[in-house]
This record gives C-alpha cells, structure tokens and sequence, in this order.
C-alpha cells in the first residue's frame, strides 16, 4: 500500500482500510515504541479528513503530532512506517521535510489552532479555496494559548474546521440524543440561511431592544448544547459526534466544510481503540517502548533505578520532613515521578495540565507565601515558561526550585524534545543557580542544596539511569566545585552533569594521566578553583549533554576572558548549533560524534 485513494471508497472500504492501519501501528509499535493509544484512538477521525479534504492543499495540521501516524500511512509512507523513531528513520511527529502533506513541525501541544488562524488569514489574502483543518486532543485545549487562538478566530471567522478529539474528558457534559440533534441542526444550511435572513431583517426594522429580546430564542436553543463556550467565543460548533463512526464523521465533516466559518466538530473516541488492552484511559499506554502484541506486556530492559524515580522516592521523604514543600507538574504527573507525591499530599502537589506558565507563576506567588515550591518539568516543555521564569520568579528572587528533567539527548522523540537548552536560555538570567548532578546519590544531595538555596534554582538530570561512578559523593556548596582526580599532564577533563561520567569513560582510553573536574555549578562557577586550575592545566575538554551556544564551555570562556588568562586552549564537546534528530540515544551521540571513543581520539590525535 502507497499513496491511500479514498476518495471513492465505500463505507465497507473504509472501514477496512481502518482496520488495515491499526494492524499496522501496532505491528510497528510493538517493536519500535512510540506514542499508541492516542493514534490508535483517531483513525477513523483521520480518514475522515483525507475523505473530505485535500492534505496536498488544505492544511492538514496535528496538534502535537502524536497521534498523527494514520495520516502518514495514508501519505505514501506505508513503507517507510517501519522506520519509526529510528535513527535516519521516520519521525514520530509530522515533518514536511519528510512529505508535503506534513503541513507543519510539531511535537509540543496546543499550537494546532494558532497555526490554522495563520494559515486562513495567508489563504484569505491569496483569494484562494482552501481551508485549514486542525486535529486537537481535549488535553491540548487546557493550555492558554488555545483560547487566545480563538478569540481572534471567532473574530475575524475565517474558515478553519477544528476536529476536537475527546479521548479522556468530556469538555461539556453532552445531553443526549437531543444535543447531537440540536447541535447539526444549528450547523445546517437551512439553519444558517434562516439566521441570516432574520439577522438581516431585525437589523433593517427594529430597535436594538427587540433585537436583544428576538434573539433570546436562539440563545435559549445554544444554552442546552455542550459548545456554548465556543459559540459565546464566535465559533460554531457541532458534537458531539461518534468519533467512530465513518459515516457520521464524513457527513458532519461535510457540513463543517461547507459553512465557510471557523466550526468545532467534538468527536468522542477511545484511546486504544482496535486494541483491547490499550483501550480507555491508560496513561501508560499513551508512549510506549516495544512490547509483545499477545499479552500487552512490555519488553524491559533490565538497568539500574532512572534519575526521574530517584528524584520521585527524595522529594518525598523530603516533603514528609518538611512541610513548607509543595510541588507541581503540568500534565506529566508519572512522567516526572510527581504522581507519588501528588498521591500521599494531594493537597500539597498538583497536576496544573499543559499550563507551564501557570505552573511557574503560581508556584512564585507560593514562593512569596513562605512555602518551597518544586516545579518538575522536561527541559523540552520548561522553555514554555521562560517569560514566567524571567519576570514572575528570578526578578522577584523568588526560591523557586525548578526540577528540570530529561535534560541532555531523549532518544526517540528527537528533535522536539530534546532537552539541550535549558542552561542556555537560564544562564543569564540573574539572580539563577544552575547546578547538575553526576550520579544518583549526588541527585539526591543537589535537593537537599535546593531545598536551603534562597535563590531560584534549577538542577538537571537525564532521562534514563545514571551511570554508577567511583568517586564518593559530597554536598553541594553553592558555586563550589569538586576535583575528581589530580593529573599528572597539562590534560583537564570539566564536567557537568552526566558529563562528568562521560569525561571518566574518555579519560580510561587514553594513555595520559588527565585530570577531572565535576564542576557542579555552572552559574555561579567556581572561580577560586578555575583559576587555579589553569595555573597547572593548559588544554581544558568540557563534557556536558547541552547546546555549545551559551553553554558550560561558553561560560568558562567568560570566566577566562573576565580574568584575562589567555593561555588556556578549550574545546567543548556539547552538541553543535544544529536540531538533534531521533534516534537512539546512543546512536544519535555517534551521529554527533561524540562518544567517548570518538571523543578519545579526537582528544589524542589533539595532543
């Protein structure tokens, strides 16, 4: 199967092609991961809009692009689907360098409807045909952003169709047969023509009053269907819809097409759908690594405890010592390790949704209140919040403590999430301590630091284990670091963070004595130490998983050029200005070049 015609296709057809996509996501899930019951969950959504619309003209836009697997298997990639999220392979996302009928890059949520606004104003201007279509989670509509993408949608009314995929929550509690009824009833064309008509005349012969009281009626009608919300916001709405259901799907999607308006079509699925034991609301079900297709059990990889529950078990017993600490997440409760903590002080811990602004400005105002507040978010997702960071907490010297996860290289998600700038756009900011730990007991030190730090904070660490070092841990001393091994050469290896077992594992392959330095604070640096570092060391490497541009090596050099030592020759091995791709982590860092192996010769042939 190549580039899917569906156009002519029957019900009965369809339906089998549906059948035919979900034996394919889940044949190459199974073996590959990747996000499952969420694309499961909108087939028949997605070949809904390839029936109706055009994806080589109409933009066809995925909000996240998480469940935008049967768009691509409808898009000449069936093929290639067996590629998935593998290094040189197939995103997990939609990428236009990858098809024309990816509109759009996408990885991080509720951009879909601000892109479709863009768009139709683009097309309005160009005096073309063409109309936006937007796929959008119910869980993507609790960002901000969404609203205020709609607010200027239902001004202007350009025509866009958003397809509302609510896979967990009803936005409003839908009233039966009745409010379906009602809602296509106020979409039709024989409803739109008679509201304009009666707009038209009420404008030409009456007052303003009796075209406040003549209108009631219609209000009254809108108030007892589930999208009041969109429609008092100027968007017409149809729902909710079985989001199941080819015919209902295309014919509703028809009739949205054809209104020539923003429309909001709320289709109800299931996540998991086709596949039994994923079906319902299961949030681990939602990314998943390779698992087997009979039993749904997962394919684990035996390793040592991840950085992400290691934080989990420390913040809590930190949080059952003291009671100041309170913590919050925007929608990644088990993913950041938040949900223990949320479970055992749910009046202390929250889940704000895909809110990270929010997250970071209610946290300061708690901040202000006396209480210690651990803000745990992805590098990836904590770059939302940076305005909230600038001018809610490090203006206000607020101690914040930001607990930012999945920092350095993520694998598989690639170039979306790859959680290699947080040191970057947080270095200058004043009044910020960044610091990083090496290993899984200096992690759990480094909160305990955070935990007396009267400034904002931010400690990393990665997704994944920790490498098991030798070196016995130490506290933290704000803007102290820690020389791992004197060397007997003119070789100093620096490291940040899960950089300094990288700097180790480089050191053991070459036949020199180095030196190694866990630097622990890249803001403040440890300037006493440095400076009398570059008395002895004269060829200083700096290992640390983040981008080169305002990274760890940027900030040395700072620290060199502010003391005018001159005579110090640095390389940094963070990753190059450029966005890292998918892959496996280990297979992405040989891409880059950057392994200990090839960092060993490069540091020998160097020399």
């Amino acid at each position: 199967m190549k580039d899917i015609n569906i156009k002519n296709k029957s019900t009965q057809e369809l339906e089998q092609i549906a059948q035919d996509i979900r034996n394919r996501i889940i044949e190459v899930v199974s073996r590959n991961g990747g996000h499952f019951s969420s694309t499961l969950g909108a087939v028949e959504l997605t070949l809904g809009m390839h029936y109706v619309f055009d994806a080589k003209s109409d933009p066809f836009i995925f909000d996240v692009s998480h469940q935008c697997y049967p768009h691509k298997l409808l898009t000449n990639r069936w093929e290639e689907f067996t590629t998935l999220r593998q290094f040189g392979g197939m995103s997990g996302f939609t990428k236009p360098k990858e098809s024309d009928a990816d509109y759009f890059v996408a990885g991080h949520s509720s951009t879909s409807i601000s892109l479709a606004v863009g768009a139709a104003k683009a097309i309005k201007l160009k005096n073309e045909s063409r109309v936006p279509v937007v796929m959008i989670g119910d869980g993507s509509m609790t960002a901000g952003m969404v609203y205020e993408a709609l607010n200027e949608l239902g001004d202007i009314k350009y025509p866009v169709v958003i397809i509302l995929n609510d896979n967990e929550m009803s936005i409003a509690k839908p009233i039966g047969a009745i409010s379906k009824h009602l809602s296509k009833i106020l979409a039709g064309k024989t409803y739109q023509n008679f509201k304009e008509k009666v707009d038209s005349f009420l404008k030409k012969n009456f007052p303003d009053g009796t075209t406040y009281l003549a209108k009631r009626f219609e209000e009254s009608i809108k108030l007892i269907t589930p999208g009041i919300l969109f429609e008092e916001m100027g968007i017409d709405y149809i729902g909710p819809i079985d989001g199941h259901n080819l015919e209902e799907i295309i014919d509703t999607l028809q009739i949205a097409k054809e209104m020539g308006k923003p429309v909001i079509v709320h289709a109800k699925t299931i996540k998991g759908k086709g596949y039994k034991i994923a079906e319902g609301c299961h949030e681990h079900w939602h990314g998943v690594g390779p698992f087997r297709v009979e039993t749904g059990e997962f394919i684990k990889k035996a390793g040592a405890k991840s950085a992400t529950a290691v934080f989990s078990d420390k913040l809590l017993q930190m949080a059952q010592q003291y009671e100041n600490i309170v913590g919050v997440t925007a929608a990644m409760p088990s993913g950041t390790g938040i949900d223990k903590l949320m479970s055992k002080f749910p009046s202390r811990f929250w889940d704000v949704a895909i809110a990270e602004q929010h997250a970071v400005t209610s946290m300061a105002a708690m901040a202000k209140e006396g209480f210690k507040p651990f803000i745990t978010i992805y590098s990836t997702f904590l770059q939302r919040g940076f305005d909230q960071i600038v001018h809610d907490v490090c203006l206000m010297n607020l101690p914040v403590v930001f607990a930012i996860d999945r920092a350095g290289i993520v694998g598989n998600d690639g170039e979306t999430h790859q959680g290699v700038y947080d040191i970057s756009y947080l270095r200058f900011i004043p009044n910020m301590v960044l610091l990083a730990p090496r290993d899984e007991k200096t992690l759990e030190l480094s909160l305990e630091f955070a935990y007396t730090c009267p400034h904002p904070c931010a400690v990393r660490y990665p997704r994944g284990a920790y490498e098991t070092l030798e070196f016995a841990p130490t506290t933290f001393e704000i803007g102290k670091s820690e020389l791992l091994k004197d060397g007997n050469g003119d070789i100093l290896f620096i490291g940040y963070g899960t950089g300094v077992a990288k700097a180790i594992n480089t050191a053991k392959q070459i036949d020199k004595d180095i030196a190694i330095l866990d630097l622990k604070f890249v803001k403040p640096l440890d300037s006493e130490m440095l400076e009398k570092l570059s008395h002895k060391y004269k060829n200083w490497y700096v290992f640390s998983d983040s981008q080169k541009q305002g990274g760890v090596g940027s900030a040395i050099l700072e620290f060199l050029s502010l003391k005018q030592i001159t005579d110090i020759k640095l390389t940094s091995f963070e990753y190059d200005d450029i966005f890292i791709q998918h892959g496996d982590t280990k297979d992405v860092e040989r891409g880059l070049g950057v392994t200990p192996e090839q960092i060993a010769k490069l540091v020998t042939n160097n020399e």
